[in-house]
């Protein structure tokens, strides 16, 4: 990697020799995840699901999984959410490398995996400051939903937390209406 002529070189490096792992630079650093677990996905296919029978397209949305989101905190920086909802013409707004500009986000969820630090802590900071209306996390190293919305000055309040049992409001500001069960989101069965 030391002989690569940029960040953004030595991620692709890591994407082309790393099959099915999730590559980022985040805060200008390279962050690589390994492939998801079956509850992982199991609980992005539900909230496809979810959002597709919630209205998303004729609300003027998408639900797609995976797809770049370009981050103002680095001249390099982008980061692979799990599952985002979307503008429908996201497309429009590609920036570099599949990664899209941010305001074309209405929500980001990550779903934890041995890497859950960069989620609950890092991605938290980089989500507001890229002005992401509403983040998600399903903390499954902590067993519970958090919400972290409406950034102010690159910053999201404390987020709002759910714990099993209950079921989670996404924000209006998002664009369809849907309450989702805490127990899908950690565990991706009904």
């Amino acid at each position: 990697m030391l002989h690569e002529s940029s960040l953004a070189d030595a991620a692709d490096r890591l994407w082309e020799e790393l099959p099915g792992h999730r590559v980022e630079i985040l805060n200008g650093s390279i962050v690589v995840t390994p492939p998801p677990d079956g509850p992982h996905q199991v609980t992005l296919s539900s909230l496809i699901v979810a959002c597709h029978e919630a209205g998303d397209r004729q609300a003027g949305l998408r639900t797609v999984a995976g797809i770049g989101l370009w981050l103002p905190t680095g001249p390099d920086d982008y980061a692979v959410p799990d599952l985002a909802i979307v503008d429908a013409d996201f497309q429009d707004a590609l920036v570099e490398k599949n990664s899209y500009a941010p305001h074309v986000f209405r929500l980001v969820l990550e779903v934890t995996s041995s890497n859950w630090t960069n989620d609950t802590a890092t991605k938290v900071d980089v989500y507001a400051r890229a002005g992401i209306p509403v983040y998600l996390i399903a903390d499954r190293r902590h067993d519970e939903v958090l919400v972290y919305a409406d950034p102010v000055d690159g910053k999201y309040a404390d987020p709002v937390r759910y714990q099993r049992g209950q079921s989670v409001p996404v924000p209006e500001s998002v664009g369809v209406t849907l309450d989702l069960a805490v127990n899908t989101l950690l565990d991706g069965e009904d």
